[in-house]
């Protein structure tokens, strides 16, 4: 049975009012049959598929129940991943290696003040430039299993304080998460650091099962440094094109500003250390 498509189902389900509808309902949002009527497939259909006992079901199908539920562009590609797996053995575990290349993009960044650093698979850090490594975690001096921006988030003493909007920041990060885990249902070490998080953590319990997913693209984000005190950065995220799972970030601040003249500080007080 497929548990990731029928509760992902059951949630978006859930957050809809259907038009006309009037108190005195048993259930939140949609009934399965008013959502089987609004994607043109059967009752019969879409509980089976709803349980888990339709697999394979077809784009066509899809595509109705994503225009049914509302779902955005993120939401709808979520619903394919886990709707159609792949049917392949376990993949193995592979080292992530971040190029040359990418490793000298970030020391250039370290140049303009500009905070950078790259993740992988289940948001593992791979890897942060000095001013990165000074406003956030330094993660490559870290054991290698703690360097994760999901653990870091929820597990790490200094996260809450360094993050003043800690509850959307959070929140955020299992979405992110939850991406993750449906392109990568049979990945060991993702199931692992999911079952840590929901074990140590009554927040990501409770986000995960909203079933939300996101794709970070661009925004502002702030930081409360212990150093330099408050600062509100620019960030960027871009797919590099040797691997298309691992994501450069990129801050940034507007010359002149508090934020910027904070960032060049912290590069200054590193300027002696490696990139990593």
């Amino acid at each position: 049975m497929n548990g990731e498509l029928k509760e992902f189902l059951r949630s978006r389900r859930a957050r809809i009012r259907p038009d006309g509808a009037t108190g005195g309902r048993r259930v939140p949002g949609l009934r399965r049959e008013e959502l089987a009527a609004l994607a043109g497939v059967s009752v019969d259909y879409y509980t089976r598929l709803e349980q888990g006992r339709t697999l394979n079901p077809s784009e066509t199908v899809l595509d109705a129940l994503a225009r049914a539920l509302r779902l955005d562009d993120t939401e709808r590609a979520h619903l394919f991943a886990i709707a159609r797996p792949q049917q392949t053995r376990r993949p193995p575990r592979r080292v992530q290696r971040v190029p040359a290349a990418t490793f000298q993009l970030l020391e250039t960044l370290d140049v303009a003040a500009s905070p950078a650093f790259v993740t992988g698979r289940r948001m593992d850090v791979l890897a942060a430039n000095r001013t990165a490594r000074a406003l956030i975690c330094d993660f490559p001096a870290l054991p290698a299993k703690r360097r994760n921006m999901a653990r870091f988030v929820f597990l790490d003493e200094n996260a809450r304080d360094l993050l003043p909007d800690w509850p959307a920041v959070a929140a955020d990060t299992v979405a992110v998460l939850r991406i993750d885990a449906g392109r990568h249902p049979d990945d060991p070490d993702l199931s692992a650091l999911i079952g840590e998080l929901s074990v140590k953590d009554p927040d990501f319990r409770r986000w995960w099962a909203d079933h939300r997913v996101l794709v970070r693209s661009s925004g502002t984000k702030r930081y409360r440094h212990p150093l330099v005190g408050e600062l509100t950065v620019t960030y960027q995220a871009f797919t590099l094109p040797e691997d298309a799972e691992q994501t450069m970030f990129v801050y940034t601040a507007a010359p002149g500003t508090e934020a910027h003249t904070a960032l060049r500080l912290l590069t200054s007080w590193t300027a002696d250390a490696p990139t990593r």
